[in-house]
């Protein structure tokens, strides 16, 4: 089941292109770190600035550090159903368990046209789909109704959800069953998500802090929230800083000190301002991150 901490992976760029073999290091410390799963080329993996070629590269790479230790699963996202569904055909090729679909973005489609979207990747492809509802970034919101007719779906398994409204878990619950996967798309509310009956967090600062992500999770799974509060608490202003500036810039700048990649970007995303370096370097220290 997929499930726990799962890491947006960022891409690391090197020279302009990217770098392999950061990337595929990082991958197996990511692993070695006890992270569930991964999720290559997504948001956090600045996949709006790759090309086609470049984004199946990134998932090829991936999948072979992998080695089926953990799910992979690549985002397809697109606001260009044929594109969301080409894209997912490449990488079901690669050998992702599953991929994510987010709500297409800038075109505002209906429910209907959400709903017909993701329909028409499900109905492509032989694989598992966690779609991906994040109003924030793509205006539209997946409703309830819409949601529980994806659902039905056979190969439409969950949701990341970013919306930040917890009391959606227990109606995704009541409307797509106890079976239907339900994953934070937020750090900073994970531990409440699993709480209202999550499982698990599709998570930022876990490119930063694996195993420090890992244990809150394992924790809440085990129903030890206590504990797990204390460790939140600990990462909370990780959660909460590598945003002061677009992301994934203060991950790159965070990993870049921990010479996991070089801190490189692409345009639109700029690398970050002093004062965001200087508070991430302050939450790596209070979550325990070595420097």
């Amino acid at each position: 089941m997929i499930s726990g901490s799962l890491t947006a992976l960022v891409t690391p760029f090197k020279d302009g292109k990217v770098d392999a073999a950061a990337y595929q290091a990082f991958v197996d410390w990511q692993i070695r770190s006890g992270t569930n799963g991964l999720v290559p080329c997504g948001t956090t993996g600045e996949a709006s600035t790759l090309t086609r070629k470049e984004h199946v590269q990134v998932v090829d790479l991936c999948v072979q550090a992998a080695g089926g230790r953990v799910p992979v699963i690549a985002g397809i996202g697109s606001n260009n159903t044929r594109t969301a569904v080409e894209t997912a055909l490449a990488v079901q090729k690669s050998g992702v368990d599953a991929v994510l679909a987010v709500a297409p973005y800038y075109n505002k489609p209906g429910q209907e046209g959400l709903f017909q979207h993701f329909q028409a990747v499900a109905q492509a492809i032989d694989i598992d789909i966690i779609l991906y509802n994040i109003p924030g970034r793509s205006i539209v919101d997946i409703s309830l109704e819409t949601m529980g007719r994806l659902a039905q779906i056979p190969n439409i398994i969950g949701l990341k959800d970013a919306t930040s409204d917890l009391s959606r878990v227990s109606d995704y619950k009541a409307i797509c069953g106890g079976d239907f996967i339900q994953l934070s798309g937020d750090d900073p509310t994970a531990l409440a998500h699993w709480a209202h009956g999550g499982t698990g967090c599709i998570s930022v600062a876990s490119n930063i802090a694996p195993a420090q992500c890992a244990k809150l999770h394992k924790l809440c799974a085990g129903g030890k929230f206590a504990e797990a509060l204390v460790l939140h608490e600990k990462l909370d202003r990780l959660f909460k800083d590598l945003f002061l500036d677009a992301s994934p810039a203060p991950t790159k700048y965070a990993l870049s000190l921990m010479d996991k990649m070089q801190p490189d970007v692409r345009l639109p995303i700029t690398s970050c301002r002093q004062s965001t370096k200087d508070a991430v370097v302050a939450a790596m220290k209070m979550a325990g991150v070595e420097l």
